[in-house]
């Protein structure tokens, strides 16, 4: 079998890109400014911010994986030559671990956001539905280990395959059956860590809260999320000339992902409405807390704004089969629905925290964007390390053997 990309299509730094990369340097240095000012002067008002940056990288890390393997166990081709976006985004995942496990860890910074972490805290509490006992700090701290280990372990492995692939054209088929193995494992222990990790990260921290939707929802926003972030790199990497159809990127790899897009928006939004319903006619005190400190007051703009980002402007935008096909409009979709998706796990974080009144000031959104850049700043970097796309694919060499022949035989 021969290779179908050269090593050129590797992403290489020239010095116009780096002058690029002063704009998210700096902004990462601010944002690091700001966190250690504020967890110097105002840590309770600080540390839920670092708890929603950290959480947004990782929800994105693991949607990378969890985009390879939902294209690699449907069989899917178009898809074949974007393999190394989710790579690299799922190679955040260490990033994400090293920036949220400091949350868990810091005694000071664990009371400060998680109750359950107290001492005595469960002192007179009933035992209701096991929760005193699901969230004694040990089984926590294993469950959060056992997650994240198994996380890096997949990106790992799923990295080095595809890797091996690149080097050895013999094994391409063996290396493509063990990517498939890969994935079916995968998609057994993403169920049960995105459950677990929507669980010990976010609904503990008000653990007189209980929702059966709510890893289900954590879910739909992480992948809308993830083929959001795949689909914004794709449209600037196509806008550079480093991705075309000679390589099996074009108009319809676009809508393609502009479908995937606009139906986990309105996925999004199904199961936000029926989270919302079943709290809201159940009516039992110990659910209906959730959605009374966020639609209250100064919250209830943000609540509005959440569902007009992440589910109607993406809605509306990409309605039609031209606008999943345009590149302009899919990378403007996406940019608001990657800011949507942030959003959203600050509405369900803070209001925990800070039920009176969100805290959005210079500071936080300094945070914000720190995490923001650090993201970009990683996976530009797991992009270079890399051919662009993926070597000895077997489906990219059947896939563009007509091509190619076409090419050489005129």
């Amino acid at each position: 079998m021969t290779s179908t990309q050269t090593p050129a299509s590797t992403v290489r730094p020239t010095s116009a890109t780096l002058r690029g990369l002063a704009l998210p340097i700096g902004l990462v240095v601010m944002g690091a400014a700001a966190a250690v000012t504020g967890l110097c002067t105002t840590p309770s008002r600080t540390l839920p911010s670092l708890l929603v940056g950290g959480f947004y990288l990782f929800t994105l890390s693991i949607s990378g994986l969890f985009f390879i393997t939902t294209q690699r166990l449907t069989s899917a081709r178009w898809s074949a030559a974007l393999r190394r976006i989710p790579e690299a985004l799922a190679l955040v995942m260490p990033l994400a671990a090293l920036l949220l496990i400091p949350l868990m860890l810091l005694g000071a910074a664990r009371q400060t956001l998680y109750p359950w972490s107290r001492p005595g805290a469960f002192a007179h509490a009933s035992d209701i539905a096991g929760k005193v006992q699901y969230l004694r700090p040990p089984y926590v701290y294993a469950r959060i280990a056992v997650v994240l280990g198994g996380f890096l372990l997949f990106a790992g492995l799923f990295r080095r395959t595809s890797l091996a692939q690149d080097r050895a054209p013999g094994a391409a088929l063996r290396h493509h059956a063990r990517l498939d193995l890969l994935a079916g494992l995968f998609i057994v222990f993403f169920a049960f860590g995105i459950s677990v990790s929507a669980v010990d990260w976010i609904a503990s921290l008000d653990p007189s809260w209980s929702s059966t939707m709510f890893a289900v929802y954590v879910f739909a926003g992480t992948f809308v999320s993830g083929n959001a972030a795949v689909s914004l790199a794709t449209v600037r990497l196509m806008k550079r000339g480093l991705l075309h159809p000679s390589v099996g990127v074009g108009e319809e790899q676009l809508h393609d992902l502009g479908k995937l897009t606009f139906a986990f928006a309105v996925f999004w939004a199904y199961i936000w409405v029926s989270q919302y319903l079943l709290i809201w006619y159940g009516n039992i005190p110990e659910e209906v807390t959730h959605y009374l400190s966020r639609t209250k007051g100064p919250w209830r703009a943000l609540f509005a704004v959440n569902v007009l980002v992440n589910w109607v402007f993406p809605f509306l935008a990409l309605m039609s089969v031209r606008a999943k096909k345009d590149p302009r409009r899919l990378g403007v979709v996406a940019v608001a629905i990657l800011a949507g998706h942030w959003l959203d796990l600050y509405i369900l974080i803070v209001p925990a925290l800070s039920p009176d009144s969100p805290h959005l000031g210079p500071s936080e959104l300094l945070i914000a964007g720190g995490y923001g850049a650090l993201l970009y700043l990683a996976f530009r970097w797991n992009l270079s390390r890399a051919p662009l796309v993926p070597v000895n694919d077997p489906v990219l060499a059947y896939d563009l053997a007509p091509a190619i022949v076409d090419r050489r035989h005129p």
